[in-house]
């Protein structure tokens, strides 16, 4: 029997292949309901990483999911539900996506360090569910987005006091 292979972090190879044009666009930044969702993404002392890829996946402003292939396609003004940034060097990352008809858009987080990807959700302001609800509020506060002169900020800080909230999921590591 082989040894297990040991475990290798998720980047940070990836930012040279993975993102692609129109990735962050889950709209044009012209369409009439674009909001820019934006933010940066710090490490546990605070710094900025340079080399970071987030995906979200979220409902349209109806509440629905899409399920149809081709996601990675582009084509001006078909909402997909997904969407793919990389961080500049100073830890910001930018989506030009629409309010959804759910509490939340759900975030993952690659970086360089990490052994896994990392889930986590961003809520609107003012929303709320019965996950967000059982955390305690200081915790509850890396999850919500809020409302600045640039559309909606999200922050993800990785570890340390004001770490965001990580969800694990059966079957995803």
């Amino acid at each position: 029997m082989n040894a297990p292979t040991p475990g290798q972090t998720v980047g940070p190879f990836y930012g040279f292949a993975l993102p692609y044009e129109g990735g962050p666009d889950l709209v044009p930044k012209g369409h009439p309901d674009a909001i820019p969702l934006h933010g940066v993404v710090l490490d546990g002392a605070g710094a900025p990483v340079p080399d970071a890829l987030l995906e979200i996946r979220q409902a349209d402003s109806a509440g629905t999911v899409p399920r149809k292939a081709g996601s990675l396609h582009r084509d001006g003004y078909t909402f997909t539900g997904w969407g793919r940034a990389a961080t500049d060097d100073v830890g910001r990352y930018s989506f030009t996506t629409v309010s959804p008809g759910a509490p939340f858009i759900a975030m993952t987080v690659f970086a360089r360090g990490l052994m896994n990807r990392l889930f986590t959700r961003v809520y609107l302001p003012d929303a709320t569910d019965a996950f967000l609800l059982s955390l305690p509020p200081d915790r509850r506060a890396t999850l919500v987005a809020v409302r600045d002169a640039d559309g909606l900020r999200f922050d993800v800080t990785l570890q340390g006091d004001r770490e965001t909230v990580f969800i694990t999921y059966p079957g995803h590591s």
